[in-house]
């Protein structure tokens, strides 16, 4: 803890937004606040800067910049991957293929869908949180016409094998879509290599501002709107561009972009010591998800013996989860790890450190003394108890 402030290592819930994003917003929110459909001066410049951010974001992704739809976020750009495509396709199937460790951002329109008529197969996943390419290869049917995998899970931190999907809906003509929230400004995101029709991006999760995102949309996809309203991004997503926050995520899918391998290399280090740190102070831990297919910066442990969130709240200098930051009741089991199998004990005792870019080795330290203390304490205080 510096002063009063806890050591944040929970990136992967949110990021602060970077001192350079946020120079190059705010003039954007001073002088040159003009509506981007504007034909003055001030409009004109709004649109200038919407498309340049525009073309920042399809180069970090590989893609064209007319393929970008910006949106409020990577809820919405998911819920207009899935319903869009179910909508606009329903002639061709009604059948949807995800996995059950999805973001509820994808599995609750999946529902959504399932109450309009609509088929899912909900994949289940491998110990370690990983999809079998053969079990999806066996649930396509000729109804089907899309399929949502995750290309990083934002508990385990577990990699998908999104381009081995990819090359099979390519061969089958089916859409695929990834929601990469976790996984942009961590590992390579290529939406060539990875042979998706849709990938989702998420602006608080790479040091933009909460409240904007992207979805790129490959060229030819068919997609039905969701907002409804004047032609504003090609047609597919309605309403008055946030120019300030569009400039903001372009910027930062450049820095992103640019700071890739260093920061990887930084991270893959910082969290293999701070794994290393923990099992020496306190043995016994389990890592959930798998052990080389994983984001850089994400680390879930087990701590049999307690719960997540009581260990937690006994540990102030660390600010973390137990979990997902969108599941409310850090006292259940989260759906990810039940999916899993994880064992009970170590599915209630887990919390997930996810590192960033101002995250330093000092704190790593610091983390790991701090909850192998707070273990310890909680443990020797059940054990006093069971012998009073």
């Amino acid at each position: 803890m510096i002063g009063s402030t806890p050591i944040y290592a929970d990136y992967n819930a949110t990021t602060p937004v970077d001192e350079e994003v946020l120079e190059e917003m705010l003039p954007f929110l001073r002088k040159r606040f003009g509506n981007a459909s504007s034909s003055h001066l001030l409009g004109k410049q709004a649109r200038q800067a919407v498309d340049e951010a525009r073309r920042r974001v399809a180069a970090a992704i590989g893609c064209g910049p007319n393929e970008i739809i910006f949106t409020s976020g990577g809820s919405e750009s998911n819920n207009l991957a899935i319903k869009g495509v179910a909508f606009k396709n329903k002639e061709r199937g009604r059948h949807i293929i995800t996995s059950t460790i999805e973001h509820p951002s994808v599995l609750n329109p999946c529902r959504y869908l399932e109450d309009r008529g609509f088929d899912v197969t909900y994949l289940p996943v491998d110990e370690y949180g990983l999809v079998s390419v053969e079990d999806l290869s066996n649930a396509i049917q000729d109804e089907t016409v899309l399929i949502t995998i995750m290309h990083a899970n934002n508990e385990v931190g577990t990699i998908e094998p999104i381009s081995e999907v990819g090359r099979l809906a390519k061969e089958l003509g089916i859409y695929f879509h990834t929601d990469a929230a976790q996984s942009l400004g961590k590992i390579p995101v290529d939406v060539g290599e990875l042979g998706v029709d849709l990938l989702t991006i998420a602006g608080h999760k790479l040091y933009a501002p909460k409240g904007v995102g992207a979805l790129y949309v490959r060229a030819g996809t068919r997609l039905e709107p969701l907002i409804h309203g004047a032609a504003h991004e090609f047609g597919l997503r309605a309403g008055t561009e946030a120019v300030a926050s569009i400039v903001a995520l372009g910027k930062a899918c450049e820095m992103a972009e640019d700071g890739l391998d260093l920061l990887s290399l930084r991270l893959t280090k910082f969290r293999e010591r701070l794994f290393q740190l923990l099992l020496m102070g306190a043995p016994g831990l389990r890592l959930n998800g798998h052990p080389a297919d994983h984001l850089p910066n994400t680390l879930n442990i087990g701590f049999p013996g307690v719960t997540g969130a009581v260990l937690l709240k006994n540990t102030p200098e660390v600010a973390a989860s137990p979990g997902s930051a969108c599941h409310a009741d850090a006292t259940e089991i989260s759906p990810v790890l039940s999916a899993m199998g994880v064992a009970q004990e170590y599915a209630l005792g887990a919390i997930r450190l996810s590192l960033g870019k101002y995250t330093t080795e000092d704190e790593i330290d610091v983390i790991a003394d701090a909850l192998c203390t707070s273990y310890i304490r909680l443990l020797d205080g059940d054990l006093r108890k069971a012998n009073n």
